[in-house]
């Protein structure tokens, strides 16, 4: 008998551009690459839940499994941590925050999250469950270099081959380091900086919005673009650089990676210790730091780490998370009881 799981996740629609809306895709990726059977329809029949966001129905989606004996884990892609500095008023929520995601993650019989760091933290919210770290995983295929996604991205921008151009990605969030980047861009004014990604502006501070809708010449927010453009981005441009605060992972740098994008990331919990300095990234801590760096990729002043990166977006291969979520899943159905075997 071939186990089915149940890949949960309330508000697909809503969720679909962020990177929890990439982790389900590569979630479904991964376990066909395995072999593993998968239905994200709850009226389906299944033999074990895996539950991915926090809405209002994962606690009943969690009770029901439970009456039907079915084993639970929980994905654990949010933190109190990485709540804070997002939202309009997401700091004063922030402890509620963690109470509520407490409260679900230990209705689980384990949990998945996506790096050492995460994990850390959710052993310091005092949770005892058996926590394992799972990348969320990369599409080695969907990023590198393509001749006809790099005019499709020239195009779109209207850039010529002398344009040096600093990428980021991400919402617009001050946790992000959208801030960050926009000062360094001010340092660099002979380089274009362009930030994809989008956030409605109602749901974000002042100090945000107004930068939005005032930035340097040199700074595009062309909002969400999909598909061969941004691809065309992360393997055209000449330098990624995401100055993040917090993160679980950050499935951008992964995309980057796979790209053989030189990266220039803020040294935080999250990036180690995959992340290497003047390994296979570039790290600093401050906006002098980023200018530098940025400058020495762009310029190539400093050794091209491209090539490393890859070889770690790699070792975050969707087979190779898909053989990770396999092993969790049967190590959940002989500890939780006899159930059909993952083959």
């Amino acid at each position: 008998m071939i186990l089915k799981v149940l890949l949960y996740f309330e508000g697909e629609k809503v969720i679909s551009t962020s990177g929890i809306g990439r982790a389900l895709k590569h979630q479904q990726a991964a376990l066909d690459a395995v072999h593993v059977e998968w239905t994200t329809d709850p009226l389906d029949d299944y033999d074990l839940l895996h539950i991915n966001t926090i809405g209002l129905n994962s606690a009943s989606m969690i009770n029901k499994a439970r009456r039907e004996g079915k084993p639970v884990i929980y994905h654990a892609h949010s933190t109190e941590e990485d709540f804070r500095n997002s939202f309009v008023l997401s700091n004063q929520m922030a402890p509620m925050f963690k109470k509520h995601i407490v409260s679900l993650y230990t209705m689980a019989d384990m949990i998945l999250t996506p790096t050492p760091y995460s994990k850390k933290l959710l052993e310091g919210y005092g949770i005892t469950l058996p926590i394992r770290a799972i990348s969320n995983g990369i599409d080695l295929e969907r990023f590198g270099y393509d001749e006809e996604k790099d005019k499709a991205y020239h195009r779109y921008f209207s850039l010529s081959a002398k344009d040096k151009v600093v990428l980021g990605v991400g919402l617009y969030f001050e946790r992000k380091g959208i801030l960050d980047f926009v000062d360094v861009a001010r340092h660099l004014p002979d380089y274009k900086f362009i930030w994809f990604g989008h956030t409605p502006l109602m749901s974000i501070p002042k100090n945000v919005r107004d930068v939005i809708e005032e930035h340097p010449r040199n700074v595009t927010f062309p909002g969400y673009v999909k598909g061969p453009i941004i691809e065309g981005a992360y393997a055209g441009a000449d330098c990624f650089f995401f100055p993040s605060y917090e993160e679980t992972e950050g499935i951008v740098v992964l995309e980057a990676l796979a790209s053989r994008q030189n990266c220039v990331l803020r040294d935080i919990g999250a990036f180690s210790p995959w992340m290497q300095d003047q390994v296979n990234c570039y790290k600093g801590s401050s906006v002098s730091d980023f200018v530098r760096l940025v400058r020495g990729v762009v310029e190539k002043h400093l050794p091209d780490v491209s090539e490393e990166g890859r070889k770690t977006a790699e070792e975050r291969s969707i087979r190779n998370v898909g053989e990770q979520l396999k092993e969790a899943y049967e190590t959940v159905l002989s500890t939780v009881g006899s159930r059909p075997s993952v083959r």
